[in-house]
């Protein structure tokens, strides 16, 4: 299969997976509230039971381009990877939000009082680290409902998500379907949702040249939060 054959069924595949999904609440941002020619790049850095990685060939890149971006980071992810995770965030332009305390797989499956603890300990986390409270939430895998997202809702926080997924954590997604997706698909107030966490195999490779691209197209990248009125 050629390239772009194999582009074609990965992005069929992807929107046939968000379908089969039931809508989510009205509430949760997928796209950016406004008609200008911005996008943010959003990392997920989950982190269950395995260890694993914060990848410097992405962060480091971004901070020495001036790229801000928005990290939504698990609180296990930052209790192990502390004085990295420290450092990343007193970067300007760097804006690292809650992603949970544990990743689990699906958050639908939790009582109220599970989701609760999940968000309460992620936040601990990341406010000792960080040095500053998170206010916005991710659900692990985007899976969440009307009942699920009223409860982080309730608890003060924007839940953020996406309009369309990259794919990063499957390996056959190379380099350069990473770059021809996202310069085919992104529209203005798009969020972008890559992995720092070791597990998008070829997105450090790919940022560049995605970088590069969105810029020469005329989009200017920014922090979900910001945006959103949130800091």
């Amino acid at each position: 299969m050629n390239r772009a054959c194999l582009l074609a069924v990965v992005l069929a595949l992807a929107n046939a997976v968000q379908a089969a999904e039931p809508p989510l609440p009205t509430s949760v941002v997928t796209r950016l509230p406004d008609k200008e020619r911005v996008v943010a790049l959003s990392f997920d850095a989950c982190q269950a039971r395995k260890p694993t990685r914060l990848d410097h060939g992405i962060t480091d890149f971004l901070v020495a381009r001036g790229v801000p971006f928005t990290i939504f980071m698990g609180g296990r992810f930052a209790r192990d990877h502390e004085s990295e995770v420290r450092a990343l965030a007193a970067n300007p332009g760097v804006s690292i939000q809650n992603h949970s305390w544990s990743h689990p797989r699906d958050m639908r499956l939790l009582s109220d009082e599970q989701v609760r603890g999940e968000v309460t300990e992620a936040a601990r986390a990341l406010e000792r680290v960080v040095g500053r409270r998170p206010t916005l939430f991710r659900f692990p895998g985007g899976h969440a409902d009307e009942r699920t997202v009223g409860v982080v809702e309730a608890m003060g926080y924007r839940v953020v998500h996406w309009r369309w997924t990259e794919g990063d954590p499957a390996r056959d997604i190379d380099a350069d379907m990473l770059v021809e997706q996202t310069l085919q698909r992104t529209r203005a107030g798009d969020i972008l949702i890559f992995h720092v966490n070791g597990r998008g195999w070829h997105t450090a490779e790919a940022l560049p040249r995605i970088v590069d691209g969105l810029t020469a197209r005329g989009f200017r990248f920014v922090t979900i939060e910001e945006r959103l009125g949130q800091r």
